[in-house]
This record gives C-alpha cells, sequence and structure tokens, in this order.
C-alpha cells in the first residue's frame, strides 16, 4: 500500500487525493517527531508560568479573558472539544472526512501547534486504521476553522462518539479504537484547541474538486467537438493563431484539445453546404472561450491551494523564536473565494453545454438531425426528457453558483464577528461538480447519437474511438425509445470515471 510521509513543510495535493480516497498509510517523519518534541517544551514551560496564555491557560473566543487554573486545564481541553462538536445534519462523505484528519494532522507535525507527538501519531493510527469519525454536513463558518467538523474528529480520538468502521458500519469510537489497539487521547494544555482550528475540510473539498474538474474540463472539450462535429461546424475557429492572439493559457488549450479530437473528421466545414452559415452559434465557436476561461480559474484555485497546503494553521502558534502567538490566518476567506469563483465557472460550463445539446435536438438548428433524435418522430419522443433533466442540473448549477463567501454571520457574542462561510461554499461546489459531470454526461449521449445519425460522413478517429468506448460501457446508440434513465447513469459512470479522457487519448494524445 501507498505510504505518505508527513513532515514539518506540509503536503502535497496528491498526497491529500492518496490518503482520502487512495487509503494511502500515513507516517510522520523523524524531523516532524522532533519538531512536535521541540514546540511541546515551549507550550509546557508557558503553563507552568503564572502569566495567561491565550489557548494554554485561559478560556476561549468571547471566553478567553478567564485565567485557568492549572487542575482545570485538561477538562477545559475536554470541554471545547465536546461543546465544539456540535455538527446536525447528513454525515459528510467518508472521502472529506479522511482529508479533513489528514490536513490537521499536517498542520500538527509543522511544529507550530504545540501538540505532543503521541496525539499526532494516534491521529496517524486512526487513518491507518480505516476509522472515519462521523462529521455533519452543518456546523462549519469558515472562521476560527471548521471547528464543528474537526471537533467530531477530535471526539474520536478522546475514543468519544461516534466513527465509521472500515467494515462501513457506525459504532461508538472507543469500541473501534480498542478493536485496532489505539489507546484514547488525554488532551493537555492547548491541544484541544489546536485539533479545532483549522481550514482543513474546505481546503480537503478545494483538492479534491480541482481533481475532478481537471478530468471533467477535457471530457467537455470532447463533448464540444462532438457536438460541433454533430451540427457540422468549422473546426477553423479553433486554429492556433487565432487564439495565439488572446493569449489565455486556458482558452488555447481548450482549443487545442477540440482540434486534436476533431483532426480527420469529414464532418466539420460543411457550414456552407445545403444550410449555409457565416459562422456557428456561440455555444460552439465559443466553446474554447468559456471552458479556458474555467481553466485559468482552476490555475489560480490550485496556486491558493498549494499555499494552503504549505500553510500551518492555528491560533495561537508556536514560533521558531519560541514566542507563542495569537493570529488570524484560520480565517478562510482564500479558500472560500476560491471555491465560489469554482462553482461560477463550473455553472456556465454546464450551461453552454446544455445549449449545444438543445441545438443538437431542434430540427430548425441541427442542420438535418431528426427532431430530438429520435428514431421515428412523434411516435418517439427521442432524447426530449434527457434534455429537460440538463436544463434542470444547469439550473441548479445557477443557485449553487450564489456566493457563500459573500456572506458571514456574527458568532461567540460577536467576537467571531466576520466569518468565511468556507465550509459552505466548499460543500456547494461538490454538488455542483456531481452535477456538472452529469450534464458533460447528457451531452455526450446526445452528441455520440447524433454523430451517428450523420450517415455517409466519417466522423474523427478519436471521435469513433469516444463512441465505441461508451457502446461498450452500456450506453445505447440510436434507436426506438427506450427506458432512458440507466443509459443516463451509465453515461455518467463513464464520464465520471475518466473513461471518456481515457477512450480518447491514445488518439488524440495526452490533451492538456
Amino acid at each position: 500500500m501507498h505510504t505518505v510521509v508527513v513532515g514539518t513543510t506540509g503536503v502535497t495535493a496528491s498526497d491529500v487525493l492518496a490518503v482520502a480516497r487512495g487509503g494511502a498509510r500515513v507516517e510522520l517523519s523523524g524531523e516532524a517527531v522532533a519538531a512536535l518534541a521541540a514546540a511541546r517544551e515551549i507550550v509546557d514551560a508557558l503553563a507552568a508560568k503564572p502569566e495567561p496564555v491565550y489557548g494554554v491557560s485561559t478560556g476561549f473566543g468571547a471566553l478567553a479573558t478567564r485565567h485557568i487554573s492549572p487542575e482545570l486545564r485538561a477538562q477545559l481541553q475536554r470541554n471545547i472539544v465536546r461543546s465544539h462538536a456540535a455538527g446536525m445534519g447528513p454525515r459528510v462523505e467518508r472521502e472529506v472526512v479522511r482529508a479533513l484528519m489528514f490536513l490537521r494532522l499536517k498542520t500538527v507535525c509543522s511544529g507550530r501547534t504545540g501538540v505532543r507527538p503521541s496525539v499526532a501519531q494516534t491521529m496517524a493510527d486512526i487513518l491507518n486504521a480505516g476509522i472515519t469519525p462521523v462529521v455533519h454536513e452543518f456546523g462549519s463558518l469558515g472562521c476560527s476553522g471548521d471547528l464543528a467538523p474537526l471537533s467530531h474528529c477530535a471526539l474520536t480520538l478522546m475514543g468519544e462518539g461516534e466513527a465509521e468502521g472500515p467494515d462501513g458500519t457506525v459504532r461508538p469510537a472507543g469500541e473501534l479504537l480498542a478493536e485496532h489497539g489505539i489507546t484514547p487521547v488525554e488532551l493537555r494544555e492547548k491541544e484541544g484547541l489546536a485539533l479545532l482550528n483549522g481550514t482543513d475540510g474546505m481546503l480537503g473539498m478545494l483538492v479534491m474538486a480541482l481533481a475532478d474538474l481537471e478530468t471533467l474540463y477535457k471530457s467537455a472539450d470532447i463533448t464540444a467537438a462532438l457536438s460541433l462535429e454533430a451540427l457540422l461546424g468549422t473546426d477553423r475557429v479553433l486554429a492556433p493563431e487565432l487564439h495565439a492572439i488572446r493569449p489565455h493559457p486556458g482558452q488555447g488549450a481548450s482549443a487545442a484539445n477540440m482540434l486534436a479530437v476533431l483532426k480527420g473528421s469529414e464532418l466539420t466545414g460543411h457550414h456552407q453546404d445545403d444550410a449555409p452559415r457565416v459562422q456557428d452559434a456561440y455555444s460552439v465557436r465559443c466553446a474554447p472561450q468559456v471552458a479556458g476561461a474555467g481553466r485559468d480559474t482552476m490555475t489560480h484555485a490550485r496556486l491558493v491551494a498549494d499555499r494552503e497546503l504549505a500553510s500551518a494553521v492555528d491560533n495561537p502558534v508556536v514560533l521558531p523564536d519560541g514566542r507563542v502567538e495569537s493570529n488570524g490566518n484560520f480565517h478562510g476567506a482564500p479558500v472560500a473565494y476560491v471555491l465560489d469563483f469554482l462553482a461560477i465557472a463550473a455553472a456556465d460550463l454546464g450551461s453552454i453545454a446544455e445549449r449545444r445539446t438543445d441545438r443538437l435536438l431542434d430540427k430548425n438548428r441541427s442542420h438535418g438531425l431528426p427532431p430530438f433524435l429520435a428514431d421515428d418522430p412523434g411516435v418517439d419522443s427521442g432524447l426530449m426528457i434527457a434534455q429537460y433533466t440538463q436544463a434542470a442540473l444547469v439550473s441548479e448549477m445557477k443557485r449553487l453558483a450564489v456566493p457563500a463567501s459573500a456572506d458571514s454571520i456574527p458568532s461567540s457574542a460577536m467576537q467571531e464577528d466576520h466569518v468565511s462561510m468556507g465550509w459552505s461554499a466548499a460543500r456547494k461546489l461538490r454538488t455542483a461538480v456531481d452535477n456538472l459531470t452529469r450534464i458533460v454526461a447528457i451531452e455526450l449521449y446526445a452528441a455520440t447519437r447524433a454523430v451517428e445519425l450523420r450517415a455517409g460522413l466519417t466522423p474523427a478517429p478519436a471521435s469513433q474511438a469516444a463512441i465505441a468506448a461508451v457502446r461498450a460501457a452500456g450506453v445505447a446508440g440510436p434507436g426506438p425509445d427506450r427506458f432512458l434513465s440507466p443509459d443516463l447513469a451509465a453515461a455518467d459512470a463513464f464520464v465520471r470515471g475518466g473513461h471518456l479522457v481515457a477512450a480518447v487519448e491514445p488518439v488524440t494524445g495526452p490533451l492538456a
């Protein structure tokens, strides 16, 4: 099994994906263990002093003015975890919780939190045992970090609350830890706070969304090319010299992808035939501009994610010179903004894909294709309602594109009077990515059928490879009406699994 070693300088997106989705084992580097021990010595020294230090010998948030006596500090750390584990609603997906736990461990291992090495090792042991704390949908405002979600994870560390075992059964966390020989942690000064105070949930969801969107944007370039073919459009608008004079990198990459898919097609360039067109419609002609803008948004989001992956987010933090200082680095604004940006870009990509699908089904705009791509129009309805489903998904995408990060709800008796709502931005982006996958799958379903209905003209070799692969995956081609939902589900699984890109790249070479 793949192993990810966590050091003091952060982790990579690939590390997050390996642990969250691939079940990779986690180990602490010797450097991390030494840094943990050194920082803990500083916290212990401060705890022994009579002067109050936030998070070490005081209460939290609006209650930070109270100095906590030594005999109550262990109880203080337990209490913050128990009281903050106040989430409600549906359970959050296993991969999100694993990313959340792993990223908190990443910050702990930086040596900036004052957590003991034994606590960090227990976090790794829980991940390696396949134990996943039960975390709920609602509870994070994305400031002071993802408090409630991280608290539910810390509760498992203490052997309390509920968690899901490797077999998928939810049970008391204490039982699961005992079965795997893991001793629950007894928290000491600052440790409860250090386990709760990070942007780890929103960051983990950002990393996973970027991985999914990378495949989806390539898939959307392929379906756009298939639609262009089916509509007998021109590929001349994809020429590199046209995109070089507006040098947005994403736009050039999308145009190059479409051009690679269309290479060798007999269907392109017929826009001057029986129903002459000076230009193709925007949804066809401007496909690289829209997809390209989304790609460039992803580039910016990756930059933010990489910076956050290299960060140590906690409050207070232990600095290299031995000071323990309060700060506001837990505020989720940098991550929240790009999560919202991505939801906007995804909604627009879904919108333009739906417009191409609608064009394929409309006999007045499809340049000779049968109405709704039906076998016997009137008797058969063809893909009429598949487009309805796609339109419903697009409408939902537009609602999900409304920024969460533009909102703020004061909390903690006005101590936390401006919050990021980054967790909410991340949750809606996950839904948006799911919906975009379905939208692209419906365009694929319609476009492959439409290309096959262009009898006498040979599609591009890459298009032929895509059609052959999607048919082999159980997605039916042209013919009389049939139960559509299974076909659409199969198309969705095909796109979601990256199989469309995998089918085309042996012909086109790696897509950008």
